[in-house]
Order: C-alpha cells, then structure tokens, then sequence
C-alpha cells in the first residue's frame, strides 16, 4: 500500500510499505481523510518520536474493509471514525476507569503506525461507526473536538458562565464550539492572530482580544473577569494571564502543553491562594467505559448539528504534497486552522 513515511527528521517519502494484516479482534480500514495535528509538527520539525521509520497520524475516518473473526460490531462497508488510544487495560489507571492515564499504552500515528497511509489495523474498541448525517470529512474533526469536550468536563461550571479561551488555533476554536454547546454564556477567545480571531467571531465568539493590542490586565479591570479559563495555546506567558485574568473562586483548565518554564511571580500565584481558584489539567480525550463520553457526545453534536467542524477545514492536500501542509502550519502567515489529507 502506498503511505507517506516519516524516515527522518523533516525527511517525508510517499512509499509502498505492507499492508497491515489484522488480528481476530481487529478491523482493517481503508482510510478516507486523516488531520495533521500540532503534536505531528513536533514528530516532524524535532523529531519527537519513538523511531524511525514512522508512519504518522491519529486523527482519522475511514470504511471498514475487512473485519477479524472475533469482531461483533463492526462490518465491511461501515464508515468509521477511530480513537487512536490503546491503553494495556490492565495498569491501575485502566483499572480505575482512566485509559488517558494508563502506563503503558500505546497511540495511533505514535508508537505505531499511523494513518497516513491507504490502510490501517484498528482494534474493533477503538472503533466508532458514523451515522449518515457524519461525512468521512467531518469525523477527521471527531478525535480533535474530543480533546476540547474533555477539557471544559474537568470543571464544573454554571450555564452561562463567562469563559475565556486562550488559542483561536484547532483545539482553542474546538474548545469556544463545545463551550458554546454545553451552555456557557460569553465567550471570549484571545490570540495573537487577527485572521483566527475573525473565524473565533463568525463561530459564536462574543469577543475576540488580540493580546498584542491589548493589555489583558488593563481590558479585565475594565470589564468583568471570566469564571473559566481555559488555556489551550499552550505558551508560557497565557500559561501564567490565565491565573492572572480569572475571577476569584474561578476555575482554570490547562490543555495547551508547555514548551518552555511557566515562571509565576510572587503576586500571581498569591492571586491562587487569595482567590481560591481552582486549577486541573487536561489530558488526551478518554474516560470509561472506553473510548469514553467524549466520542460520544462529539458524534452527537456533529450529527445534530449542534456543532459544525466543517468551516475549519481550510485545506485538504494528497499524500504526494508530503511536508506542504506541515510547512503551511508553521508559517506565521498562515490563517486556516485545520488541514487533512484526503487518501482515497
């Protein structure tokens, strides 16, 4: 089958590799579309992987082609989205219903082979068969929106609240469509990046702040703090406003990784204890009975249409574009937010 391999570092080849054979509980899969997501730049651009040969991604749909013995729901023909987690199922994190938290699992387009490629093996858990209202396009956007739904479920917070947002990049616009779904009130999204601010608005923001116009401090003086925030841009300095813009007794989620020290000064981690506020962090997408509550509710709200992922999917390239879209990622200039490869 033909596949797009990471050999090396910033090193793509579009190449014939074997096709996966599958086990009795497995399911083999033609792939239909598959996202290029942030933690794919870093396999990329820095070579954060576990080894060379690599086949990458882990956000993907597809039609079951061919189905193991043993599996009972999934047949030929299906369309199906995939959770690309594999948890051990036998660590005590597995044990107490939190597969995002397992020691030892293993991940799709991770620490194996991914879905940049014509055909996958899945295990038939990992599974999800879309109904007829959820394009193949559409459920690429499923495991994304996954990650935005888990992280506003860490809190509990009141309909209506005000929120703000850090990041108008995938997960950040994810996270204002699923906030806006679960009933939040305001929604304030910030970014660096006027274009991202503008698709932040048209999808239900109801204000946009470019932090390099703005000083946070000075505008949440002005107007009233947020009761939630949550962070997704994944920078230091957001990392830190975060605690320093919330109101007291609020609540702050961290899903953005950090990419280099988060330092607080003396008078912002006071503002923790002096307003009691509520900090958790968010992990992946998953929760019991697997793949989770997430899955579920993001099929729904792509079904009903409570939740349209279509407006950000901006580019769709073919595995013989190899690094085009990683490079258009990385390029300050750029304003789409999700771009996929369509393989069929």
């Amino acid at each position: 089958m033909k596949a797009l391999v990471l050999d090396n570092k910033e090193t793509f080849t579009v190449k014939k590799i074997q096709k996966p054979a599958i086990f009795e509980r497995q399911v083999l899969v033609k792939v239909s579309y598959v996202g290029v997501c942030g933690s794919d730049l870093a396999r990329y651009f820095e070579g954060k992987v576990h080894s060379y040969p690599i086949v990458l991604g882990h956000e993907f749909s597809g039609v079951v082609e061919q189905v193991g013995n043993l599996v009972q729901k999934v047949k030929e023909g299906d369309r199906v989205a995939i959770a690309p987690l594999i948890p051990c199922g036998k660590c005590e994190n597995c044990d107490r219903g939190k597969p995002a938290l397992c020691e030892h699992y293993s991940f799709v387009g991770s620490r194996q082979q991914g879905a940049m490629a014509e055909y996958i093996a899945v295990d038939e858990k990992n599974i999800l068969v879309l109904p007829e209202e959820v394009s193949n396009e559409e459920a690429a956007l499923i495991e994304p929106l996954t990650v935005a739904i888990h992280g506003i479920e860490r809190i509990q917070f009141n309909a209506g609240a005000n929120v703000v947002v850090f990041g108008a990049g995938t997960i950040g616009i994810m996270t204002l469509l699923a906030l806006k779904a679960r009933g939040a009130g305001d929604v304030t999204v910030i970014d660096i990046n006027n274009e991202k601010l503008q698709i932040a608005q048209e999808l239900g923001a109801s204000y946009t702040i470019n932090s390099l116009q703005v000083d946070l401090n000075e505008y949440f003086t002005k107007h009233p703090k947020p009761e939630v925030v949550i962070e997704t841009a994944g920078v230091s300095q957001t990392q830190v406003q975060s605690i320093e813009i919330v109101e007291k007794l609020g609540k702050v989620v961290y899903v953005g990784t950090a990419t280099k020290d988060v330092v607080f000064p003396p008078k912002v981690f006071e503002r923790i204890l002096r307003g009691e506020i509520e900090i958790t962090g968010s992990w992946m997408s998953y929760s019991a009975p697997f793949p989770g509550f997430e899955w579920k509710a993001a099929l729904q709200y792509i079904k009903d249409g409570t939740i349209d992922v279509k407006p950000l999917i901006n580019e769709v390239y073919r595995l013989e574009d190899k690094e085009a879209p990683f490079l258009k990622m990385r390029d300050p200039e750029n304003h789409s937010i999700k771009f996929l490869y369509k393989i069929d």
